[in-house]
């Protein structure tokens, strides 16, 4: 083979590596930027399940969302995250004896090891949802932000429904 032929296979071969990989770049930017989403989770209000530094991967395509799921979303411009609660249509109510109450029943949470105490802000209750809004808490319930400091949480603050958890201190 001559060695200009040797020099074309060789851009040729360069080329297609290139194509390659720039539409496996083209398919993670769009796996990563539509339908999955990373977030390293950066405090403890989400203890024990949760700890600082694990990385979260959570799917943004589901709108609607069921209590007990843990979401990523935004409130404030500031990305959190925080378990489901209610949803639209769901009466909340946290009384001054730090007891969730849904729909008139007290909410049993065997996985959740804090009382959930009543905040002072500007949310009253009893609360009732509209569609399209969901009440959120943290896992750790004394003094973590969420639905109890800044009312309900709208489905378009809701980034997506986190799937798998990588734990920090297992890399």
């Amino acid at each position: 083979m001559e060695p200009q032929t040797r020099r074309r296979a060789a851009w040729a071969d360069i080329r297609e590596f290139l194509v390659r990989a720039g539409a496996l770049a083209a398919l993670l930017v769009m796996l990563f930027g539509v339908v999955f989403g990373l977030y390293i989770q950066p405090d403890a209000a989400m203890h024990p399940h949760l700890k600082p530094g694990d990385l979260l991967l959570f799917y943004r395509l589901p709108r609607s969302c069921t209590a007990g799921e843990v979401v990523v979303f935004t409130k404030d411009g500031q990305r959190r995250t925080g378990r489901v609660a209610a949803r639209g249509g769901d009466t909340v109510e946290v009384t001054d004896a730090a007891a969730l109450v849904i729909n008139g029943s007290t909410v049993a949470e065997p996985d959740i090891y804090e009382e959930t105490p009543k905040y002072d802000s500007n949310v009253t209750y009893p609360l009732t949802l509209a569609d399209g809004e969901y009440f959120i808490l943290c896992d750790a319930r004394a003094g973590a932000r969420d639905s109890r400091w800044f009312g309900p949480v709208q489905a378009g603050e809701i980034q997506g429904r986190v799937i798998a958890v990588l734990r920090r201190n297992g890399i």
